[in-house]
């Protein structure tokens, strides 16, 4: 006996239609003014995207906004109720947001957690030379993250960061962002003379540490007296505008980020390009969600938290191993109508999370490094990742059955388009995220973030579809 076939044009039986997984085109069927508010939010996203060129600077932008919508220091608060809203920042680099629930926050928390550090140049902290055959004053860099080294070469940068002065004073440096602004950059090899130094290395090898260097200047300082006339007339420029000297750098965190703004990228501007999109657009999409469900008090406490080294592991007292958030929970219990009458660990137990980052969009080029079936793609909404890690699984967070029903039941209900991914072919490769470690805390929490084209690169590619689907999932996960 054989089936009747649906009307539909995939040709797909009633009984297909109702056992076989969904998971749609987001761009499709998607109705005007649904695209017209994907478009606008995007425009907000690439404004924040120009102004977080850094850790420090998202952070700050973090703030700037969330004070806009009411948020007050936690350290201004008592006696805190349902719908009031709180912030706290750790060393400039952290942040965190929180509305209060309805219930008592002894209950659990709901946490979305993103970082806002990114691939770059870092200035060693003794950078600056003149190189006498060349006369050409350069910067030494260490390369922060994972990067391929050839993609920093050729390209402008500038150059922003924070300065400790010998007098103890601190400066914000900026140059190469502004359009009437110099810009810097690592020179490559003329494909001419590269067959035999650089031909055959390996990809990796292409650009070597060490040759990540930066030109800074080329001109002399007109004094017969002085030696290193580039070098000095490089610090002369900066030390008439910051007050700097060189003995200085010692105390700088000063990166080497790339000049270009986020453009749309395709004909039909469905997509944006961008550096620093791993993680910021988590970071920008859950600030969103937040000020959102900060509207209406939220049933369980809502709390944004955006973190600092995780493309490096996780470490230093800026990163998501740091106690910044365990200590933010137990401020939130003392400052509480409830008091502090429970045990901060076993609160943490109770939260639950969206470790929001990224996962790998499918390059139409390098397909075979994805298992398709579980492999994410942009423009298909936002991917629930539950194991991260690399082959066997190895340091990951595995999300356990229950927490990924509960999330995958959340997120149809809401109409959040979603999908599933891994990262990559189980014995290609793989990475990890904050999960792990908030995973410590015996807290539930999967990965849950858009995917990306070109990761880690100096322009990344994201879908606007998906950019708007995090900031639904994560305004949902708020509100439940």
């Amino acid at each position: 006996m054989t089936e009747k076939k649906s009307k539909k044009d995939d040709g797909k039986s009633p009984l297909e239609e109702k056992l076989l997984m969904k998971r749609p085109f987001s761009w499709e069927g998607m109705e005007a003014k649904k695209e017209k508010a994907v478009f606008e939010f995007c425009d907000g996203y690439k404004t924040f995207l120009n102004a977080a060129k850094t850790e420090r600077l998202a952070a700050k932008e973090a703030v700037k906004q969330a004070e806009a919508h009411g948020f007050k220091p936690i350290g201004e608060a008592n006696g805190l109720k349902a719908g009031d809203k709180v912030y706290a920042v750790n060393k400039h680099k952290n942040v965190i947001l929180a509305v209060i629930g309805k219930g008592p926050i002894s209950d659990g928390i709901n946490i979305v957690a993103s970082h806002m550090d990114a691939p770059r140049l870092d200035l060693k902290q003794n950078p600056l030379y003149e190189d006498k055959d060349t006369q050409m004053a350069i910067l030494r860099t260490h390369y922060y993250g994972g990067i391929k080294k050839y993609q920093w070469v050729a390209n402008p940068l500038a150059l922003v960061g924070t300065v400790v002065l010998h007098d103890g004073k601190t400066v914000d440096i900026s140059i190469g962002l502004g359009d009437d602004e110099p810009v810097f950059m690592a020179p490559d090899l003329l494909p001419h003379l590269a067959h035999k130094e650089q031909a055959e290395r390996k990809s990796q090898e292409t650009i070597r540490g060490e040759e990540l260097q930066i030109v800074i200047g080329n001109m002399p300082i007109n004094n017969k007296k002085v030696k290193e006339k580039i070098k000095v007339r490089v610090l002369e420029f900066l030390n008439k505008k910051y007050g700097i000297i060189e003995e200085d750098f010692l105390s700088a965190e000063i990166e080497a980020v790339p000049v270009g703004k986020a453009r749309d990228v395709g004909l039909d501007r469905s997509m944006i390009g961008a550096y620093g999109q791993d993680d910021r657009i988590c970071s920008y999409t859950s600030m969103a969600a937040i000020f959102d469900a900060a509207k209406t008090a939220p049933e369980r406490t809502a709390v944004a938290l955006f973190v600092d080294k995780e493309e490096i592991g996780s470490d230093s007292n800026t990163g998501i191993k740091s106690k910044f958030l365990y200590n933010f929970v137990t401020e939130l219990l003392e400052r509480s109508e409830e008091g502090c009458g429970c045990e901060t660990m076993l609160v943490m137990s109770r939260c639950k999370a969206l470790s929001a980052d990224v996962n790998a969009g499918v390059e139409p080029n390098f397909k075979q490094v994805h298992e398709m079936s579980n492999a994410s793609k942009i423009g298909f909404g936002v991917v629930m990742t539950k194991f991260t890690g690399s082959g066997g699984k190895y340091t990951a967070n595995d999300a356990n059955a229950e927490f990924v029903g509960e999330i995958r039941v959340l997120f149809n209900k809401h109409k959040v388009a979603w999908q599933t991914g891994e990262l990559g072919k189980v014995d290609e490769g793989g990475g990890g995220t904050v999960a792990k470690f908030l995973a410590e805390y015996a807290m539930d929490v999967i990965d849950c973030g858009p995917a990306l084209l070109s990761m880690h690169s100096t322009f990344e590619v994201s879908s606007k579809a998906d950019v708007y689907a995090a900031y639904e999932a994560y305004k949902a996960f708020f509100l439940n």
